[in-house]
């Protein structure tokens, strides 16, 4: 069915397959980091905004680490009572769960049921943004060359 929620990902950023979460023990999804927006506008496809990082779910994805950080808007009127995951859950305290749900079960008609992390509650902004730091790091190893990228092309030469 149809996502309720806005969804794309963050530029310049690369989930490297070739690193093992220490804790989860599984590795990236060789994609950017995907974005949950969750304010009250539909975006338009292609469109680039401004967000506010809250949070981030760990989805294990066919056994591939898949966040999905969850943010919204600068511009959405939310965004004066939103500051971070924790405010998310007292103003609208379904909608974490009903992103989870959503991505837990959308592979299913694929035969695949998708699994989540640290029992499936969000990290904090904190936590997301050093999300956000690593594939960035990732992204740049990416872009210079020095990390394998399983074939996918950078724009970049490598010398």
């Amino acid at each position: 069915g149809p996502i309720f929620w806005n969804y794309g990902f963050l530029p310049q950023t690369w989930e490297d397959p070739d690193v093992l979460h220490e804790e989860l023990r599984v590795r990236g999804d060789n994609d950017p980091l995907d974005v949950v927006e969750i304010g009250g506008r539909a975006h338009r496809q292609g469109e680039v905004s401004r967000v506010r990082i809250l949070g981030v779910l760990a989805m294990i994805d066919s056994g591939e680490l898949d966040w999905k950080v969850i943010a919204v808007d600068t511009a959405d009127p939310l965004a004066d009572v939103i500051h971070d995951i924790g405010d998310l859950e007292e103003w609208f305290p379904h909608v974490v769960s009903g992103i989870r749900e959503w991505f837990r079960w959308y592979k299913v008609p694929d035969g695949c049921l998708n699994e989540f992390g640290f029992g499936g509650r969000p990290l904090g902004q904190e936590e997301a943004l050093r999300v956000v730091e690593k594939t960035h790091e990732a992204w740049e190893r990416l872009r210079s060359g020095s990390a394998r990228g399983s074939g996918l092309w950078t724009g970049h030469r490598k010398k």
